[in-house]
């Protein structure tokens, strides 16, 4: 029996269980079997095959987006419209064969945008050329996910469903579980809130299926099975995620009020190059990016080149080694013009995090 044949049939018996404190073991067992078989399919064992045609595209830029969405959506209207970039479009599905790379310059930053071919159903399973777009999209910074205005929903749990089978996370923290392997001494399970649906026999039921016979386990806050498997895995990326919703020139002003009260949603029309600057605003906002501008000494700072680093990765040291690998062996301190700091200036050293558009000037030891 193939992967796939495994895995509808593991689907089929979880849907079948009721779900009841009696049949948690037994369906902690099923999920941890079908995410060994997930990894099976993303990570096939021996040795890999050769990227498909168009998708080992070489990143650029300060940051990542990748489009994921169905065919027909206006994923490349909306790329050629945002960067100028032509992907081949047309009015049936499927003209996205290959990843169509573009970039856009938004506050100084220069953003990486690729138009993913369209997502079917069964993409996780190894259907169309599904599986190497979702491996490009785990690799983006942020993902925009593009639905038609008039079946969004149907679309966006379709699509959910295939990226978290990728074991992509959207809008999710990583799992507050401590989890660590140790040569001897069985399982040990600390709680530190009451767990409504983890208990030491499901979790050494699911370990048993990993063949983890020890291993120090901490559930922080009230966690699921899922969770458990996640971070067992270790394979999970969590990516924020925003959710376009296209085409809204065909619907009423009423639907749009109710549309802009979703989370995480954008209404925009591609085609008429609506709500755009909207867009982009929450783009930036979920990237989370910090402009940091260099100061040569006795010279006035560079606010045209910004030095662009990930917010919790924005210390003097992530800056001075995004400049230079060498220029930390001869640093002395930092002066630090900006939010981050009481006095302008302020010397800092070189675990001093940074705000964004922070000036800095490093002095060098001499």
């Amino acid at each position: 029996m193939g992967i796939l044949e495994r895995i509808a049939e593991i689907e089929a018996e979880m849907n079948r269980t009721q779900r009841n404190k009696a049949t948690m073991g037994h369906l902690g067992l099923l999920k941890a079997r079908l995410a060994k078989l997930r990894r099976e399919l993303i990570e096939p064992k021996g040795g890999g095959g050769g990227a498909g045609e168009g998708f080992d595209v070489a990143k650029t830029g300060d940051a990542r987006i990748g489009f994921v969405g169905f065919p027909s959506v206006g994923k490349s209207t909306l790329l050629s419209n945002l960067a100028g970039v032509y992907s081949e479009v047309a009015a049936y599905e499927f003209t996205t064969l290959t990843t169509v790379p573009g970039v856009i310059r938004y506050k100084g930053a220069k953003v990486q945008l690729l138009d993913l071919p369209g997502i079917i159903e069964g993409a996780k399973d190894g259907k169309g050329r599904g599986k190497q777009v979702i491996a490009v999209a785990r690799t983006a910074g942020l993902i925009f996910i593009v639905l038609d205005v008039l079946k969004p929903l149907q679309h966006k749990n379709l699509i959910e469903k295939e990226l978290e089978g990728f074991g992509i996370r959207l809008n999710k923290d990583p799992p507050q579980i401590g989890f660590k392997r140790k040569e001897k001494g069985g399982i040990n399970m600390q709680t530190l809130v009451t767990q409504s649906e983890l208990d030491l026999d499901l979790v050494k039921t699911i370990l048993n299926e990993y063949k983890i016979h020890n291993a120090d386990i901490v559930l922080r806050v009230d966690s699921t099975s899922e969770e458990l498997i996640d971070v067992i895995e270790g394979n999970r990326v969590y990516i924020p995620c925003i959710y376009l919703l296209n085409k809204i020139d065909q619907i009423s002003i009423e639907e749009l009020e109710i549309i802009y009260k979703i989370p995480h949603c954008v209404p925009i029309s591609a085609h008429h190059k609506w709500n755009f600057d909207d867009l982009l605003e929450k783009m930036w906002n979920y990237l989370g990016l910090v402009r940091i501008y260099t100061k040569p000494k006795g010279q006035l700072p560079d606010y045209t080149s910004p030095v662009v680093l990930k917010d919790g990765k924005s210390s003097i040291e992530d800056f001075a080694n995004k400049l230079h690998r060498s220029l930390l062996k001869e640093f002395k301190y930092a002066l630090v013009w900006g939010s981050s700091v009481k006095h302008q200036p302020q010397k800092v050293g070189k675990d001093h995090v940074l705000s964004d558009e922070d000036v800095v000037q490093i002095v060098k030891k001499v």
